[in-house]
């Protein structure tokens, strides 16, 4: 075993994924170490669940090699994926058990000793805000409170890596802010990779970040580093009251120079919003709101947006940025 495979709880190594003749991972490298929160950033279908799926063990890949703790997992599957714990995006429980009885199910499977399965789900559930849902059927508790069990079940047997795909999908506000509190107290003495799309969520809660798209890391680093690789892009939303007036409002923004990428969003009761990036350096909205006022344009709202992620990677595409590495 060589000095990197055993200082990195987590290292993928030229790792590829071919489904025939789509490849949905490309020779991807990373490590993460103990005590790091990772963040596996990308649109949807990136790569990101592959990828998720390949260091769980779910799946060999085609090419390269997965390191858990310093165990080769194709070498020794059954000791590398006993340092795992996996939350999957669509976390698979059983509704007909209680959720004392199936924490018990899956601590039996994990290996944890006969006598140290009470204690040992009794103090998961209580980190996990559980200890008074152990007699609840899974199946009739809330989205928030499944995916509480889902963390417990990742928690069983006290894996020194965590692997959280989409941890926060389908949450409210509320919930989305006890389980990411949750994820920052875990992080503290193991090493966990969070894959998700959401850029706040990132920033929130990573160290350092990692972006994929089309099954290839494309940017790397800590957040503030990627952070600047992004600030010369911002979006300015628009609304306008009267439908009819959509046509000319994208004439008119069509020849501001520094206007790129206009899109036309849902109708909702008859108002029409449009989005537009453009750079942060100069400010169009005094400059569009003159025209609209000029041309009875119905404005009734412009502010100034956070990049959608999609946002993000196309400006980098379009910039020529991405690829850059800072780790």
């Amino acid at each position: 075993m060589g000095a990197m495979e055993s200082s990195s709880s987590i290292k993928l190594d030229n790792v590829s994924k071919k489904y025939g003749a789509f490849h949905a991972l490309r020779d991807v490298s990373f490590d993460v170490k103990e005590g790091e929160i990772v963040g596996f950033l990308g649109p949807n279908g990136a790569g990101k669940t592959t990828a998720m799926r390949i260091l769980s063990g779910f799946f060999p890949p085609t090419s390269g090699r997965v390191f858990v703790c310093g165990v080769d997992m194709s070498k020794n599957p059954h000791k590398a994926k006993r340092a795992i714990g996996y939350l999957p995006e669509t976390v698979s429980l059983y509704p007909d058990m209680k959720v004392l009885e199936y924490l018990r199910f899956v601590a039996k499977l994990k290996g944890v000793p006969a006598h140290e399965i009470r204690g040992h789900v009794r103090s998961k559930m209580s980190f996990c805000g559980l200890a008074d849902s152990g007699h609840r059927l899974i199946g009739r508790l809330s989205k928030g409170y499944r995916q509480r069990v889902g963390l417990a079940q990742a928690l069983v047997a006290d894996p020194k890596v965590l692997i959280l795909d989409e941890p926060t999908t389908g949450l409210d506000p509320t919930q989305i802010k006890e389980i990411r509190e949750l994820i920052r107290a875990l992080g503290q003495n193991r090493a966990v990779i969070l894959s998700t799309h959401i850029l706040p969520e990132v920033s929130m809660l990573c160290s350092r970040v990692m972006m994929i798209n089309q099954g290839e890391i494309l940017a790397s680093g800590t957040v503030p580093e990627l952070a600047s690789c992004l600030q010369d892009r911002e979006a300015i939303h628009i609304k306008i009251t009267n439908k009819k007036d959509q046509e000319r409002a994208l004439k008119v923004l069509g020849g501001i120079p520094g206007v790129e990428s206009l899109t036309v969003a849902e109708e909702v009761r008859g108002e029409t919003f449009i989005t537009f990036e453009t750079s942060p350096d100069q400010d169009l909205r005094p400059c569009i709101m003159k025209l609209f006022v000029e041309q009875g344009i119905s404005l009734s709202e412009i502010q100034r947006v956070q990049l959608s992620l999609e946002d993000i990677f196309l400006g980098l595409l379009k910039n020529g940025k991405l690829g850059r590495r800072f780790s």
